[in-house]
């Protein structure tokens, strides 16, 4: 409990060192009801669960990382989601970010490029009891049109650039909420909206830092050196 209190603590200094960026003094209640309900140390393999209630990210295996509290609730704030809410989420990762949104929305389709991770997330959530959410192992840069169009879509990773996709994928009047930047550079996390013309407006909020979104392209790269270097 002491643990959750200093999280939550942490979320709130961060969330008023940052008000001038994000242009409020305080996170949606039914947010932080939500952070607050979801036990994040389920989240975190058991050598990193010491790290649970720190706000910031922490290691979840083959080289991803689960994302700062602080970051996961502003990333669920902006997203502005209701509960009659069907949402996409581009990057499991340890299934955390997915179970704040199974709080906030009637259903959370979410796609997972690593196969293991999707796979341990996907049991994660149904051991836990999240029956709102569906995990794919999949390209998140495509998106997933059969579930299209959405009431919003969260990508917990870095992207070069807005993949189309998602774009196409979203509903008129709908928030993308999405890291955009190199890898290991600068990247600044972004809120794209969009308009009945089919047209997009984007607006930053501030300065972020996440691991690359990772394509089909990059797996099979990496599949194709590891069988060169054996």
């Amino acid at each position: 409990m002491k643990g959750l209190q200093r999280m939550m603590k942490g979320i709130e200094m961060e969330v008023n060192l940052t008000r001038h960026l994000i242009g409020k003094d305080v996170l949606d209640d039914r947010v932080m009801a939500a952070i607050k309900q979801v036990p994040r140390h389920e989240f975190l393999p058991a050598d990193f669960r010491f790290l649970a209630y720190d706000n910031g990210p922490a290691p979840i295996g083959s080289g991803q990382t689960i994302s700062q509290p602080y970051i996961v609730a502003l990333m669920s704030d902006l997203l502005d989601t209701k509960p009659t809410d069907t949402i996409l989420e581009i990057g499991t990762g340890s299934g955390y970010q997915t179970a704040i949104l199974s709080k906030l929305v009637k259903q959370v389709y979410s796609l997972e490029i690593i196969e293991e991770l999707s796979t341990q997330a996907t049991r994660r959530l149904k051991k836990l009891g999240y029956d709102n959410v569906t995990v794919r192992n999949g390209d998140g840069s495509f998106g997933w049109p059969e579930h299209a169009p959405y009431d919003g879509i969260i990508v917990t990773a870095a992207a070069a650039y807005i993949p189309q996709p998602l774009i196409d994928q979203l509903k008129v009047g709908a928030r993308l909420v999405i890291p955009v930047g190199l890898p290991y550079s600068y990247q600044e996390l972004m809120v794209v909206e969009k308009k009945a013309d089919g047209k997009v407006e984007a607006r930053n909020i501030l300065g972020v830092s996440f691991v690359p979104l990772v394509s089909g392209c990059d797996v099979e790269a990496k599949n194709l050196g590891e069988q060169h270097d054996q």
